[in-house]
């Protein structure tokens, strides 16, 4: 498997944090080779950004089962029923605002990514593919999440 880097977020979150990210401005830069790419995007309201959490550590014995944001009114999941940070395969996936595009530089609200993370990946997000209106969570991910954006 080969991943590359499209880009880097720069933002003024220099480290991780488990809230608030709803009002984070970011920008990320995409590299030359793929700025052209880019084309058309501010034609969408909202992208989906796919980057790699450079700076999480996954520990079986720590992460694999543990309670949401260390949280003791959460009830104990396995990380692949929540969205922490420390995984096995560090991967972030977030649907942000797209505020505007300046030549390869594109800006966004909502991304809960630190300064210098790589970007893997920018996708519009289309309500037919990205939505699902039936959905269902478990009340204590509400819980969670209240205030988070």
């Amino acid at each position: 498997m080969n991943l590359v880097t499209v880009g880097t977020v720069r933002t003024s979150a220099g480290e991780a944090s488990d809230e608030v990210w709803g009002g984070v401005e970011s920008e990320i830069l995409v590299v030359e080779p793929f700025a052209r790419g880019l084309e058309g995007i501010e034609q969408w309201s909202h992208v989906i950004v796919v980057y790699w959490m450079h700076e999480a550590d996954f520990n079986p014995e720590r992460d694999l089962v543990r309670r949401p944001r260390g949280r003791d009114d959460m009830p104990e999941a396995g990380i692949f029923a929540q969205r922490a940070r420390h995984r096995p395969n560090p991967i972030g996936l977030t649907a942000v605002r797209l505020i505007g595009r300046d030549g390869n530089v594109v800006r966004v609200r909502g991304l809960d990514a630190i300064d210098g993370t790589p970007v893997l990946d920018i996708k519009p997000y289309v309500p037919v593919y990205d939505r699902v209106d039936d959905s269902a969570v478990p009340a204590w991910m509400n819980r969670l999440m209240e205030g988070y954006f």
